[in-house]
């Protein structure tokens, strides 16, 4: 098992809602796994997730962390097609 950076996990939270977050894309990459997959997996196995545990972006919260991610987090936000 590689060591993983705190500094790094520290940038890949963000506020949404008034809550700390973090992108499927960021957890996948922490898994070693594609988000797909990721995703895939959460999905299948929902019942094991408190209810709150995702939610989908709207269209202006995707669009601050894109902004946000100019600024300070340097792309990773910027390249997805999707929320």
């Amino acid at each position: 098992m590689r060591e993983i950076n705190l500094s790094k996990i520290e940038n890949m939270i963000y506020v949404v809602r008034g809550q700390k977050v973090m992108l499927d894309s960021d957890l996948a990459e922490l898994y070693e796994v594609e988000t797909k997959a990721l995703n895939q997996a959460v999905r299948r196995n929902l019942d094991r997730f408190p209810k709150d545990f995702m939610f989908q972006l709207t269209s202006e919260e995707y669009q601050a962390l894109k902004s946000q991610s100019v600024t300070s987090k340097v792309g990773r936000v910027v390249n997805r097609n999707y929320r």
